[in-house]
């Protein structure tokens, strides 16, 4: 498959393919989330990586960033229509994965 912009292209896969962030927009598919709330459902990730995360899918529009000027000071994090259009892309990699798990499993057995 012919790649233009590899480049630009390479930085999103970056940006995507990472341990976290499909995670992060999956649990952003189901309406907006506080910070809070993201870091108690995606088990095992740093407050770091989070914070580093969510920036990165800010930056390239894929999710957005609500600021309320109420007390305590509240900020919700939203999938966008792009975010959307990712998710749906990937999903038919998930399925893919799911549909093949038991022979992926095999194969990284050791003495398969």
């Amino acid at each position: 498959m012919p790649v233009e912009n590899g480049e630009f292209v390479r930085r999103i896969l970056d940006t995507v393919g990472g341990r976290w962030p499909l995670l992060v927009l999956a649990h952003l598919d189901g309406g907006p989330r506080r910070y809070r709330e993201l870091e108690q459902v995606l088990t095992g990730i740093s407050q770091r990586m989070l914070t580093l995360t969510l920036h990165r899918l800010g930056e390239d529009g894929l999710i957005s960033r609500a600021s309320f000027a109420e007390m305590p000071p509240r900020v919700e994090y939203s999938l966008t229509p792009l975010g959307k259009s990712l998710l749906d892309a990937a999903a038919g990699l998930v399925r893919w994965v799911s549909d093949h798990h038991s022979a992926i499993d095999r194969a990284r057995r050791p003495g398969r």
